[in-house]
């Protein structure tokens, strides 16, 4: 079993949604690593989860972070093969052939600057990570992503359901999607409902 697009879960804080999507076959399981985040995972919390799935990568997910700060907490999450910023220039000055790297930007924030943004990424050897808040997208946003895709690895976080999924990717010329994590109702106990359509969306039969 496979899924026909690149799939990055974000926000992972369980080991009920890290086995799921594992099962799945998503590529990327991703953890938000900034302290003052709810959906910080410590490294205690991370071994635990990431010890007990296998067939994805991880993911890093940063904020504001400097690089001195970065490569201080990536010694504690030694098996982090992925980092995800939403500062270029910090980006930029990791090894690209150790770490795979996502820019990760808000589509309003940079809807003027495509050609240019999608050039320069695309440069780098980089994926964006696109944000959006809308569960819909318009017809101005559509532009906008298939116009960046066209030079650059593009992930869309937002404007996706179950009923668009396939569509959406393939009319936008997106490299994947990244959908969230959840919480545990109680251990071991999740609602997967509307992740688990989207990815059932996206098998390919065998």
């Amino acid at each position: 079993m496979a899924l026909s697009t690149f799939v990055k879960i974000s926000g992972v804080t369980n080991l009920s949604d890290a086995r799921y999507c594992a099962g799945m076959f998503v590529d990327l399981l991703g953890f938000d690593l900034q302290e003052t985040s709810v959906k910080f995972v410590s490294p205690t919390q991370f071994q635990e989860i990431s010890g007990w799935v296998s067939g994805v990568d991880f993911c890093g997910e940063f904020g504001n972070d400097s690089l001195e700060t970065l490569q201080e907490k990536l010694k504690k999450y030694p098996e982090i093969s992925w980092i995800q910023h939403n500062k270029l220039e910090t980006l930029l000055q990791f090894d690209s052939e150790k770490y795979q790297l996502i820019f990760q930007a808000d589509l309003s924030e940079v809807r003027h600057i495509e050609e240019e943004l999608a050039e320069k990424i695309s440069n780098q050897n980089l994926h964006l990570l696109l944000s959006v808040d809308q569960t819909e997208l318009n017809t101005d946003q559509k532009e906008s992503i298939r116009s960046i895709s066209k030079n650059a690895k593009v992930i869309l976080a937002g404007g996706i359901s179950p009923f668009n999924v396939k569509s959406t990717v393939s009319e936008l010329g997106l490299f994947g999607i990244a959908l969230e994590g959840g919480e545990e109702i109680k251990p071991g106990l999740k609602d997967f409902d509307t992740l688990a359509e989207i990815l059932e969306e996206l098998e390919l039969e065998d």
